[in-house]
């Protein structure tokens, strides 16, 4: 499943790929659930990672059990990951910069496709300088099923105007991979919190140790001819705003 061909176009999840985010998301479930005096197993974001918020929701609640205040959680949680950003900033994952330099110079149209509610998506993709330099985005409220069903990638090339298996997907989570797969995409994980499971190596997408390594790979691939329109627009840049995960 490595890509053989340097992709037509390049989908990007967004937390733990392009932006450091998943370690300020895990402290903020356990700062949130201390406030609000509730019990919370800290194992329980390593299992939220790449899901949107409704599976999160829904994680919280089969994991804790029908009585608890999930909606209290999500909404304090929400509140405490986004006093994080404001104090803490958003930084940037190794390897970014070279990342979208090696795409530009390419002509490479590379859209991101998060769980992350597109609103709040648009906000830290515009706090960290990314937003104008994609040609789409695809939040994860702007799809049917979240990650690991395909329907966010399948938007994606869509929108980008070109077919599935002619995307490479850039993904930090197992979710992510496992949608990408579903959608009939090429993906390389590259691990950021959690290292890949059984399952997933055994699915065979490629990992790398980071996208240093995922973009030497790309940079020697041989071109395929394109087969898509480059007719394709960079997406406003929104106006600055605290992001909303």
């Amino acid at each position: 499943m490595t890509p053989s061909f340097r992709p037509q176009a390049v989908v990007l999840d967004l937390d733990g790929t392009l932006i450091d985010t998943e370690p300020l998301a895990a402290r903020a479930w356990s700062l949130a659930a201390s406030a609000l005096g509730l019990t919370f197993d800290p194992a329980l974001p390593s299992r939220m990672v790449g899901r949107n918020f409704a599976d999160c929701r829904a994680l919280v609640i089969e994991h804790h059990g029908p009585r608890y205040p999930a909606d209290r959680l999500m909404a304090a949680w929400r509140d405490t990951y986004d006093g994080l950003v404001e104090r803490e900033g958003l930084a940037l994952k190794d390897g970014v910069a070279e990342l979208f330099a090696w795409l530009d110079e390419a002509a490479i149209p590379r859209a991101v496709a998060t769980s992350t509610r597109r609103e709040r998506a648009l906000a830290k993709l515009g706090r960290v300088g990314l937003a104008s330099r994609l040609h789409a985005l695809v939040g994860g409220d702007e799809v049917p099923r979240g990650k690991p069903e395909p329907d966010i990638f399948v938007e994606a090339a869509a929108r980008l105007r070109v077919a599935p298996g002619d995307c490479v997907v850039l993904e930090d989570s197992e979710a992510g991979v496992f949608a990408a797969i579903a959608a009939g995409m090429n993906p390389i994980m590259i691990p950021d919190l959690l290292p890949p499971s059984p399952d997933l190596i055994r699915a065979g997408p490629m990992i790398a140790a980071s996208l240093h390594v995922a973009l030497e790979h790309l940079g020697s691939l041989p071109a395929k001819e394109a087969s898509a329109s480059n007719d394709r627009a960079i997406i406003a840049h929104p106006a600055s705003r605290a992001p909303r995960r």
